[in-house]
């Protein structure tokens, strides 16, 4: 701990914000963008620890010939440790037997430049065409001095790749230089190998050379290898073992891998607490005396809109606060009616606001051929890990165990909430037990923070599942209109998308960047259009003549971010459409696509590929298949996908069995992570298509715990087949593809199982789904958790309102 607490103080700058760089650039715009283009300097954050010797940011060698590589990336499952490890294995030519990761505090060191200019319109107002080229240099230094350093929106790879392979290079360099001069001959006689130099029947150790090689110069350019880290798919089905197996893996399966839960300090006490509904609910009153009678409670925590117990285990917190049964009063409570009116009103009547235009637009203005509408109902993220954060305030200074894709803005909300300046933060970043974006926002943060200030000792905020749904902004909710003019051959002549959705990506960008309540970051964005909200909606096709048009909605609802982004909405609006175009035209399905790709052949090859790999039978009526294509974007960097779904009907309704896939996504670094990548975000797509949503009623998800999801089970999960495209192109994190391609294939899918059109997220199949039998209740209550509950009975957590008169 005093490694990551030093190393998180040597990363500390100056300090900015969002709003003092507006105001600045609004009196004299000049000096503040020539402030920010200054140069800055980071210590190594990474520090040596003894026997250790550091070459910089990324990597540090051992006497023992362990060698500790940096990861400034939230492990979420994804398998970051792994990949960035192995970019500097690869490079540095050491043996992957030998490699150890370390979590990196946020530090400028660690710059994600290629996020910070793809949300550049998030965090500077009014000029960010300037910082969202990935080279930008304003991007640059905004993401440094800021020390942003997130996990998000696939860009791993893309941001940290170089600097990783570059950091490699260079240690590498000065292995060498070192052995060479040893030996009195060239450096161009040495290479690097599994942890050795090598020169002829000569070797040393990276271990024996590290001390002299860290006090030489380093290159003025770092030597990169000239091939780039890569692994060669194996073609479809293919169980060929990655040369990297994931370095979390053992630990995971053991159950020694630590999440922020996991962590123990003396004193330390179990927090659980209570939200008051959606969204600005008053915590009024609540029955203090009742929680004495509770054995184990350590204190009562109270803020404005919750109500926390302390106690010496979690449920002992947990009876403590339901014993106190605390009253919140609110005024205009979040339901489902004015959800959908909000959304109905938006797509009839609402003011919608250009995002793309190609082609003309007297050719849009004509009257389409054939219009649909569909509609997407909120989701909840649901990670398996709910939010959870270990803080401890001593001496002035806060610790705070968390697992944030964006630590730093958790660093500054803490500092904040409990007046103490960013640099009395250390943030000991750990694992999250999932997220798919939810770790974006960090309110547990600040929540922990606040009640270790009161109880002035360590302690540890687990919220419950119900509070996670609660308080917990889930994906947005959206309704959109497609419209097609179509030419005499049947091909789309114009296409008119409008989405009526609320601009989740700038209330995301306010609450993260500037640190807004929920509330204000909604009237920040009121009416903003938000090109990330409906990313995407540009398809593939080479259709003439193209509109999308963006309807800001206002919904009373806190949203967020959920993998897969815009394109997760945009993919299913567009390819479901397109499959009812065919079926208008008695077209076959997937040559109806390939004729409107015209020069993109990337996407004709999934297409090709996965109707091979899945035996397409033309989605003919009741053959249970059902097609869809998706190009995803970042920057210059592109990914394709193709899958073709298979439903099938039978006693127990409607399964979808298999999902067959091709993709390209450029040059592949590690193929099993790229597979486990496609794989999960399948799954997670079919979750979205089955289930994961929520209604609201009262200010309350109608959803009070995972079973109430819908979400499939192990059974349930179809067989899966993924075939990637050999290419040398730069690498697309495939984390979101499959997420976005499942729904819309399985939507196809189940309309060709079941002659009936699904157009809204969930699919509404729970009639052909096998009804859950719910356990009998106890008959008496017990003082410790029953084994096959996660957390309490929400009946028991259900806050008690108080609404005006």
């Amino acid at each position: 701990m005093n490694g990551l607490r030093r190393g998180v103080e040597a990363g500390r700058g100056l300090k900015i914000s969002r709003r003092g760089v507006l105001a600045g650039a609004a009196a004299g715009g000049g000096l503040v963008v020539a402030y920010l283009l200054l140069p800055q300097r980071f210590d190594a954050p990474l520090e040596p620890a003894e026997g250790e010797v550091g070459f910089n940011a990324w990597l540090k060698i051992a006497n023992d010939g362990v060698i500790t590589v940096a990861v400034p990336q939230c492990e979420m499952g994804q398998g970051v440790t792994t990949l960035i490890a192995q970019i500097v294995a690869m490079e540095l030519g050491a043996d992957w037997r030998q490699i150890a990761v370390e979590p990196a505090p946020p530090t400028g060191a660690y710059p994600n430049v290629v996020l910070a200019s793809h949300w550049a319109r998030l965090w500077l107002a009014g000029g960010a065409d300037i910082a969202s080229d990935p080279d930008s240099l304003l991007a640059r230094r905004f993401a440094e001095r800021t020390r942003f350093n997130a996990t998000a929106a696939g860009t791993t790879l893309a941001a940290y790749e170089m600097p990783a392979r570059e950091a490699a290079a260079t240690a590498r360099a000065m292995l060498i230089a070192e052995a060479a001069e040893r030996w009195s001959i060239s450096p161009e006689q040495c290479r690097a190998r599994d942890g050795f130099v090598i020169a002829g029947q000569r070797q040393l150790r990276f271990a024996d050379l590290a001390e002299g090689a860290s006090r030489r110069d380093p290159p003025d350019v770092a030597p990169l290898r000239s091939q780039p880290p890569a692994e060669p798919p194996r073609g479809a089905g293919s169980t060929a073992e990655t040369a990297f197996p994931r370095i979390d893996l053992p630990a995971k399966v053991d159950g020694s891998f630590l999440f922020a839960g996991d962590i123990r300090l003396p004193g330390m006490a179990f927090v659980s607490i209570r939200h008051g509904p959606v969204d600005r609910s008053i915590l009024k009153r609540y029955e203090k005396e009742a929680a004495a009678k509770v054995r184990g409670l350590v204190g009562i925590v109270q803020g404005n809109r919750w109500l926390a117990a302390a106690g010496e285990t979690w449920w002992a917190a947990e009876r403590a606060l339901a014993a106190m049964k605390p009253v919140f009063g609110v005024s205009n409570a979040v339901d489902s009616g004015r959800i959908a009116k909000a959304l109905d009103e938006g797509l009839n009547s609402g003011e919608a606001q250009q995002i793309a235009l190609v082609g003309a637009q007297e050719v849009l203005d004509g009257k389409p051929t054939l219009t649909r509408r569909y509609d997407i109902a909120p989701a909840v993220h649901a990670p398996i890990e709910t939010a959870t954060a270990t803080a401890w305030l001593d001496d002035g200074k806060l610790t705070l165990w968390i697992a944030s894709q964006a630590p730093e803005r958790a660093r500054v909300a803490a500092a904040r909430a409990i007046g103490i300046g960013v640099e009395d933060v250390i943030l000991v970043p750990m694992a999250a037990g999932g997220s798919f974006d939810a770790r974006l926002d960090h309110r547990h943060a600040i929540e922990a923070a606040v009640i270790a200030r009161e109880l002035g000792r360590p302690v540890q905020l687990v919220w419950s599942r119900w509070q996670e749904l609660i308080d917990s902004p889930p994906r947005a909710p959206a309704a959109a209109q497609i419209g097609a003019r179509l030419g005499r051959d049947g091909s789309i002549v114009a296409l008119k998308t409008k989405i009526a959705i609320p601009p989740f990506m700038r209330e995301q960008g306010a609450r993260l960047f500037d640190n807004r309540t929920t509330w204000a970051a909604r009237e920040d964005s009121a009416g903003q259009a938000d090109p990330l909200a409906v990313s995407g909606a540009v398809p593939a096709y080479a259709i003439p003549n193209l509109s999308v048009a963006h309807v800001p909605v206002s919904i009373g609802l806190p949203v967020a971010r959920m993998r897969g982004g815009g394109d997760a909405f945009t993919a299913f609006f567009t390819e479901c459409f397109i499959d009812e175009l065919a079926e208008e035209l008695g077209r076959e399905k997937l040559s109806y696509r390939i004729a409107m790709l015209g020069q993109d052949l990337a996407m004709v090859e999934v297409l090709q590929r996965a109707a091979r790999l899945a035996e397409w039978n033309g989605g003919e009526v009741a053959g249970g298949q059902g097609l869809a294509c998706h190009r995803m974007q970042l920057g210059e960097r592109s990914g394709w996908i193709a899958c073709v779904a298979q439903a099938s009907q039978g006693e127990g309704g409607v399964r979808v069995t298999r999902l067959s896939v091709a993709a390209n996504i450029g040059r592949i670094v590690n193929r099993d992570l790229v597979r486990q990548q496609i794989e999960g975000g399948l799954v997670f797509g079919l979750s979205l298509a089955l289930g994961s949503a929520t209604g609201f009623a009262k200010g309350l998800p109608t959803a009070t715990r995972l079973a109430a999801l819908d979400l499939p089970t192990l059974a349930e999960c179809p067989e899966i087949a993924i075939d990637f495209v050999t290419s040398d192109e730069e690498p697309f994190d495939p984390g979101e593809l499959g997420a976005v391609i499942a729904p819309p294939a399985i939507a196809n899918a189940l309309s060709s199982a079941t002659g009936q059109r699904y157009r809204s997220l969930p699919l509404d199949i729970a009639a052909a789904r096998p009804a859950v039998q719910e356990a009998p209740a106890d008959p008496a209550p017990v003082e410790q958790p029953p084994a096959d509950r996660e957390g309490p009975d929400p009946s028991s957590e259900q806050p008690a309102v108080e609404e005006p008169s």
